[in-house]
């Protein structure tokens, strides 16, 4: 298989001091549910994942998601406060969490078995009724806006420059926006707007529930009841299909100036291959081959840091890719319908730049003017066999 490609590079520069579908299915009846019992296990783990995201804010409000999202994770509900709900769940060793991107939002709950009957209760109320505080919207936009300010456009280098290449590739395009919002944006949004786009998208109609561990037998009965058998939780909106992303014109190269020690580069161009697609899982061994995340595995990493001592390290992926944690792996549940290539060459010296931004092109036109050995495809295919979930 051979394919033509055409790049957008995002240089992060420096100065002074010398980086899922496209609407839900049609539902009528509402059992959305996928569990998966541990009986053994002392836990419980719940997913409720919602069709909304990023892409589905108005024009505008930037941030309007991630903001309704986190007044789900990190509010009260009308029968409890923010604080109230804190102090309850400490002494379960009980979580409640929130994870947002473009296309998807999900809340994830966690609890021992022995007091999961009242965690469902508040997770419950969270999402169907939550409590639209004054004190949690500003909390929560605040911490929105000081994660868009502070950290990512003043000390987190690397993704600076995978957020603008991401802006690069996808102007004009409803993937444009960070997840996260934009300071703009944030500051567009009121609390009305929270409540307005909680009642429009976070509905049964869009939900999908899963559990897991050591719930009781008739559970996912109960839990069928409490999250899709409410009342005028019901919406009939539609999403929009997605337009295709701009085409290139040429190389395009977008340098963004600030102080820092050092470059940090990303390469990315949009691929039509999804995890739909059979080619997905013939382009995922050619990437582990070329790139695997944070592994000594693939080629980049070899000839750029173990050979030349270019940076600490060098990847590429055939998606978005969000690392779980402390894990190599990515985070489940943040599908998109539409996905990009791209390298990541974490933060060189200045004076090594121009090389390791020449190298990683070379070392891709090599890939696909001459692919794999049968014995490198072999040796990869087993790696992901045994390494991938």
């Amino acid at each position: 298989m051979s394919f033509r490609y055409r790049c957008w590079f995002v240089l992060l520069l420096v100065t002074g001091i010398t980086g899922c579908s496209a609407n839900p299915p049609d539902k009528t009846v509402l059992d959305d549910i996928i569990a998966l019992s541990t009986p053994n296990s002392p836990l419980v783990t719940l997913r409720i994942a919602f069709n909304v995201g990023s892409i589905d804010e108005p024009d505008g409000q930037d941030g309007l998601n991630a903001l309704t999202a986190l007044t789900i994770g990190r509010g009260g509900t009308v029968s409890m406060s923010y604080e109230e709900i804190t102090e309850a769940l400490y002494p379960w060793s009980a979580s409640i969490n929130v994870q947002f991107d473009k296309e998807m939002t999900v809340i994830i709950g966690e609890v021992h078995r022995d007091h999961l009957d009242p965690f469902l209760t508040i997770m419950r109320d969270l999402i169907v009724a939550p409590r639209f505080d004054s004190s949690d919207f500003a909390r929560n936009r605040d911490f929105l806006t000081n994660n868009v300010v502070n950290t990512l456009r003043g000390n987190d280098d690397e993704e600076l420059g995978k957020e603008a290449l991401n802006t690069l590739i996808y102007d004009g395009h409803p993937y444009g926006t960070p997840v996260i919002g934009t300071e703009r944006g944030l500051a567009a949004v009121s609390l009305d707007d929270v409540r307005s786009f909680h009642a429009m998208y976070y509905t049964s109609m869009r939900a999908v529930v899963g559990v897991a561990g050591g719930y009781p037998e008739g559970f996912k009965d109960r839990l069928y009841g409490e999250i899709f058998g409410r009342n005028g939780w019901v919406s009939t909106t539609v999403r929009k299909p997605l337009p295709e992303p701009r085409i290139l014109d040429g190389i395009e190269v977008l340098v963004v100036e600030k102080d820092a020690i050092a470059t940090a580069i990303s390469i990315g161009f949009p691929i039509a291959v999804t995890r739909s697609d059979d080619d997905f899982y013939a382009l995922m061994v050619a990437n582990s081959y070329f790139g695997e995340h944070r592994t000594f595995t693939g080629l980049l990493m070899n000839k750029m840091r173990g050979q030349r001592g270019l940076n600490y390290g060098d990847y590429s992926y055939i998606e978005n890719f969000i690392q779980d944690g402390g894990s190599r792996l990515p985070v489940p549940n943040i599908p998109r319908q539409q996905q990009f290539f791209s390298i990541w060459i974490r933060p060189v010296p200045h004076h090594n730049a121009h090389f390791a931004l020449r190298q990683a092109i070379r070392e891709l036109q090599k890939l696909v003017d001459e692919g794999l050995t049968a014995e490198t495809f072999e040796a990869t295919r087993e790696f992901l066999l045994n390494y991938s979930k």
